[in-house]
């Protein structure tokens, strides 16, 4: 029997995404935000759900460009500490000692730390409630090197230790139990 309760954002797992922004090295800032998603494929566009209140905001909508950088166990703690402390008081590259990385195609930074950074340009702000939505176009995604196997040349994020958030809570991903398409895969 199921039990039904009050509406609320029971989605999880999501992603512990870092968001990078601001223009320059003395305004940049990091953003924990697991309100994050793909919205489309071609082209290339994802979103992401911050509060008016936050600092980030403010540097998001002025330069309307920010970057999404996946995150892994070993950056757990910069993860949480980034999402309970605001830019405004601390430099959050410093404290967490995370390395900025100027992006390729937008002035916000990059995280050097992380396995996959992606970068995004404002096309759209929806003002929904507690959080704004800002809809974004992919420019251009920075992959790791350690993570592409020599041998195939793919990127495999498995090896790199991802981090999801859940209910308040941090986890690592867990085994691979398949791949897209094996449920109707025929056995060779």
């Amino acid at each position: 029997m199921k039990q039904v309760w009050k509406p609320g954002t029971m989605i999880y797992p999501l992603p512990a995404i870092l968001v990078g922004c601001g223009d320059c090295p003395e305004n940049y800032n990091l953003l924990t935000v697991a309100w994050v998603g793909t919205i489309c494929t071609n082209p290339a566009m994802c979103y992401i759900s911050v509060r008016p209140e936050r600092h980030s905001y403010g540097l998001i909508k002025k330069n309307m460009e920010f970057s999404l950088n996946l995150t892994t166990a070993s950056m757990a703690k910069a993860v949480d500490w980034c999402g309970v402390r605001s830019g405004r008081d601390y430099d959050k590259f410093k404290e967490t000692k995370l390395t900025p990385l100027k992006g390729s195609m937008i002035s916000a930074p990059i995280i050097e730390e992380s396995p996959l950074s992606i970068e995004c340009r404002v096309k759209e702000i929806i003002k929904l409630g507690s959080h704004d939505m800002f809809i974004a176009e992919v420019l251009c995604t920075n992959a790791d090197e350690k993570y592409i196997s020599e041998k195939t040349g793919a990127f495999d994020l498995g090896v790199a230790d991802l981090i999801a958030y859940s209910h308040g809570q941090y986890y690592h991903l867990g085994e691979k139990i398949g791949k897209f398409g094996w449920s109707v895969q025929k056995n060779k």
